[in-house]
C-alpha cells in the first residue's frame, strides 16, 4: 500500500510569500485563483509529465482551483479540495507544484511559494 493509499501526505512547503517568487531574479510576481470549470482544460496535466497524477479523472465532487500568474496566465499550481458542509471540513485531494517548480524533480525551480498558495486555496475554499 502506496503512502497516498495511507491517507499520508508528502509535501513540503518552500517558502511562505506575498505571491509567487521568481527563484533567480527574486522579483515577487502576482497571482490570482480561478476554479477549473471544465475538465477538459486539464487533460493534459497528468502523472507523466509532471504532475503528481492525472488531473481530468478526479472525481465529480472534487472542485480544482488553479493558481496561476497574472503576467501570462501560466498555471504554476493545482488544488483539488471536496467541502464537507455537515462536518464544516475542507478536504484536500491532492495538490501540485508545476513540474518546472518542482525542485525535488528538477533540481531547481521557477516559482517559490506555491506549495504555501495551494494551501491557503484550500483552507479559504
Amino acid at each position: 500500500m502506496t503512502n497516498v493509499q495511507k491517507g499520508c501526505v508528502n509535501i513540503w512547503i518552500d517558502e511562505v510569500v506575498p505571491c509567487l517568487k521568481d527563484s533567480e531574479t527574486g522579483e515577487i510576481k502576482e497571482t490570482f485563483v480561478f476554479r477549473v470549470e471544465s475538465k477538459a482544460c486539464i487533460k493534459t496535466f497528468t502523472e507523466k509529465n509532471g504532475w503528481g497524477i492525472d488531473w481530468e479523472t478526479i472525481p465529480k465532487d472534487v472542485k480544482i482551483y488553479a493558481l496561476v500568474l497574472k503576467d501570462d496566465n501560466q498555471i504554476q499550481g493545482l488544488v483539488g479540495i471536496k467541502k464537507d458542509d455537515v462536518m464544516k471540513a475542507a478536504y484536500l485531494h491532492w495538490a501540485c507544484t508545476a513540474p518546472w517548480n518542482n525542485k525535488h524533480v528538477l533540481g531547481t525551480q521557477k516559482y517559490s511559494g506555491v506549495g504555501g498558495h495551494l494551501f491557503a486555496i484550500a483552507v479559504d475554499g
